[in-house]
């Protein structure tokens, strides 16, 4: 293997800290050959379709990808906004947030943006940081809970560009912040403000994205991370037992999810006398296709059909002032053993 090399270095150089944040991804733009590439990139991966991958592909290319480019561009075309898709120009706004609360708390850092899936990428990120200088790196996924899919993915791709590398950086992960007290208390303010502004419902939804089961069943922890999280805004707001429920969304494919099943849970809750709701996505950091679409406009018409009065949607914690305040306050505490932390 050739190793890439640092052809601007000078010896005696202030070594920065390079902060890299990242998600999950979004196509260049909402057209079909744009969303066909970021499809084939983001199903390709091993680590979100786990399955023989001659088989796959034959299936993936073959089949998915000649049909679903076409619903995802209509989807992706009602939410798209000016500068990119939401995901992307939320990673920007969070990361100016982050900048400006980390000024003169840390030394020489520079933060960069990437996404798993996409532009920009996770390499040109790296690079970035890179060129600046880093000598120590802190990768941070903005998944609350870690799940191999997300999470793991995102470690998996980093260390592959990595390992390229002549001069490696030390480097640090943040693997999920589940049951951080300050996410938590995010949680809790963003769901009574809704309820202050449009008065309480009936039932309080956690939504989360879900996974096919049989992860669960091979030692992935997202589940649980999923449940503490739910557990942990529950008792801070004394919430009864019947006041919530927790269930997973996004389901993809065949084969058995976790369950229960968002829409169909929606579908089902009006026949129980439940007609007012309020849902949250806590395992979003940012509003995206899954939130926008899906829960916002898909999963209300699957209330409201089915006989349900109020249904309200809690966005996600985006660049709210305390969501910045407590990730910068993860990245300090990530990074307080390294020297530009001590000022």
């Amino acid at each position: 293997m050739k190793y890439e090399g640092e052809k601007n270095y000078k010896h005696g150089s202030k070594e920065k800290l390079g902060i890299l944040i990242t998600n999950l991804g979004t196509p260049a733009r909402p057209e079909r050959r744009a969303v066909r590439l970021y499809l084939k990139e983001f199903l390709s991966d091993p680590r979100v379709i786990e399955a023989p991958k001659l088989i796959w592909q034959i299936i993936l290319r073959g089949i998915i990808l000649n049909l679903r480019p076409q619903k995802t561009v209509k989807l992706y075309k009602s939410i798209w906004k000016k500068g990119g898709g939401p995901l992307l120009v939320m990673l920007k706004k969070q990361k100016k947030g982050i900048e400006k609360n980390l000024k003169n708390k840390i030394k020489n850092i520079k933060i960069e943006i990437a996404m798993r899936y996409g532009n920009p990428s996770l390499e040109k990120g790296l690079k970035k940081l890179r060129n600046f200088g880093c000598r120590r790196i802190l990768i941070f996924p903005l998944y609350p809970q870690y799940c191999a899919a997300t999470t793991g993915s995102t470690f998996d791709k980093a260390t592959e560009i990595l390992r390229k590398w002549r001069w490696i950086p030390e480097i640090r992960f943040i693997n999920g912040y589940s049951d951080n007290f300050l996410y938590i208390d995010c949680l809790v303010k963003s769901i009574k403000n809704s309820w202050k502004k449009n008065g309480k419902s009936q039932k309080l939804i956690f939504s989360y994205h879900g996974i096919p089961k049989k992860y669960l069943l091979e030692g992935d922890p997202y589940h649980c991370f999923c449940q503490k999280t739910t557990r942990l805004v529950v008792e801070k707001m004394k919430l009864k037992e019947d006041d919530y429920i927790t269930t997973f969304q996004s389901r993809f494919g065949p084969q058995k999810w976790l369950t229960p099943y968002t829409d169909k849970i929606l579908k089902e809750l009006p026949k129980k006398n439940v007609k007012s709701i309020h849902i949250i996505s806590p395992g979003f950091s940012s509003d995206c296709l899954e939130t926008l679409e899906e829960l916002e406009v898909e999963n209300k018409k699957n209330f409201l059909s089915s006989g349900g009065k109020k249904y309200n949607y809690i966005k996600c914690l985006n660049d709210n002032i305390l969501h910045l305040k407590m990730l910068s306050s993860l990245i300090q505490e990530h990074t307080k053993s390294w020297p530009e932390n001590k000022i």
